[in-house]
């Protein structure tokens, strides 16, 4: 029988399967960092449980560490409690850490991939949404709670209900690859679906447009399925996969054994049957930028921000989201996106913060200054993402043009640390989610790819970025 490549990786982790409910599935790979991890190991501790298998969980710190002078303590006490007691459970229970020290630490969707812990066709879980991420490279990898973080420690397994294959396809191939990123194919395919247009789906990115990305802009594709409901999403891997896990830090050494396998197996068969279809004309796509509270509210640079009768079509919940989202967004129907101001920008997160992000983002602000009216900073994904950025210059074009240049971490996408929004402040955001507060209480965040970030931080406002004349 034909399957989708997500039935073929499911069907091969398949533990117990009953007839009815949900199915025990094996994981390959749990990461894990500071934030969603210390109830789990007081589970464990109060059952008095071992860690099945701490040869196959990966910790790291990135939500709370610091992205300033790491040499100076945690001043706040949160975050300082919550990193200390990472690192007494890894201790504890024998589980390698990447620690705010380390050399390899970061983001954890961005140091699974560099270090060839994400592999094709494994099943990956982390207590992170975003964890999706690392479907760019054929992996299933998902998001799952505290509880779940405690079940895969204890059995390697997690109890979960099949999702349904979603198949969207990008046709076409960009015209203009440094203005129309991955990003914007992200966004521009949320806009049309819905916040929930992927629930209880797994997505799978097909086309030529999807094809044509790199690895590290797939993974920005994949990072944000979770922003259009799904459950997780991933594409087939492809010689550009293989090539980039080659060689890697903890690549297996049957490497070349396990491509030959994956290059046969791992793909959607051509008769397979998908729940949903969705196709998306690489022609349609402009750089975006969100104007609410929600992915799904985003629009065109060229257009205008939408009425909220306009956006709704007809459906009153809709319509009441977008008038409330105007209201917190302190902005009016009717204003061109280019007319916006902006206080802040942050090119960072594990949706926009790897090596190809920072590159295309420095082509646009070198030899430039920051408007005398924003205040600009760049976070690596990693701290592997900060030493190859400053081998190649990139961090001296950011600081020449009054940009901050910091260490990796998950800094101003989640206002869990000290990089956060004041009241009112609005800002152009490479991150993936923009709902009230989440960068800072009373804080205004655009989604914008990194070259449309860099461009707001020079000119004060948002442009359209294929206008711009880059020498």
């Amino acid at each position: 029988m034909a399957q989708t490549l997500f039935e073929k990786i499911w069907d091969s982790h398949i533990v117990v399967k009953k007839d009815s409910g949900p199915t025990l599935i094996y994981i390959d790979r749990h990461m894990i960092h500071e934030v969603t991890s210390p109830q789990a190991f007081d589970g464990l501790r109060m059952n008095n449980r071992k860690v099945r298998r701490p040869d196959l969980t990966i910790a790291t710190m990135d939500h709370n560490v610091p992205t300033n002078n790491r040499s100076l303590p945690i001043v706040d006490q949160t975050s300082s409690i919550q990193i200390k007691t990472l690192e007494k459970n890894c201790k504890d229970f024998g589980i390698h850490l990447f620690d705010i020290n380390s050399p390899e630490q970061g983001i954890v969707h961005v140091i699974g991939p560099q270090l060839g812990i994400t592999l094709p066709g494994t099943t990956i879980v982390c207590g992170d949404s975003h964890t999706s991420t690392q479907g760019a490279f054929g992996a299933l990898a998902f998001g799952i709670g505290t509880s779940e973080v405690e079940h895969v420690f204890a059995s390697q397994t997690l109890w979960l209900e099949k999702p349904k294959p979603f198949e969207i396809t990008v046709r076409g191939k960009r015209k203009n690859p440094f203005a129309v990123t991955a990003k914007d194919i992200i966004l521009s395919i949320i806009k049309n679906i819905g916040t929930g247009g992927g629930t209880g789906t797994v997505i799978e990115y097909r086309g030529e447009g999807i094809e044509d990305l790199s690895m590290e802009q797939r993974m920005t594709v994949c990072n944000m399925s979770i922003e259009a409901g799904a459950r997780a999403g991933l594409i087939a891997p492809d010689e550009k996969t293989f090539d980039y896990l080659r060689g890697r830090k903890y690549t297996p050494k049957n490497y070349e054994e396990l491509v030959d396998d994956w290059r046969e197996n791992l793909k959607t068969d051509t008769n397979a049957k998908f729940a949903k279809s969705f196709t998306l004309n690489i022609d349609d796509i402009a750089p975006q930028v969100s104007w609410g509270t929600n992915p799904g509210m985003t629009c065109d640079v060229t257009e205008n921000v939408p009425d909220p009768e306009e956006f709704a079509k007809g459906d009153s919940n809709q319509e009441r989201g977008a008038q409330k989202a105007l209201e917190y967004m302190d902005l009016e129907a009717g204003t061109p996106i280019t007319d916006i101001k902006i206080d802040r920008v942050f090119i960072g997160s594990c949706t926009n913060a790897r090596l190809e992000d920072l590159i295309e983002a420095s082509k646009v602000v070198k030899g430039q200054k920051v408007s005398p009216n924003v205040r600009a900073m760049v976070v690596p994904g990693s701290q592997m993402v900060k030493i190859q950025a400053e081998k190649m210059g990139l961090d001296k074009i950011f600081i020449d043009a009054n940009f901050e240049w910091r260490e990796s971490g998950c800094s101003m996408c989640l206002g869990m640390n000290p990089d956060i929004l004041s009241p009112g402040e609005r800002c152009a955001s490479t991150s993936n989610r923009n709902f009230e507060g989440r960068q800072g209480v009373g804080g205004r965040t655009h989604l914008v790819s990194p070259v449309m970030a860099a461009a707001a931080a020079i000119s004060g406002h948002f442009v359209d970025v294929r206008k711009l004349d880059l020498k």
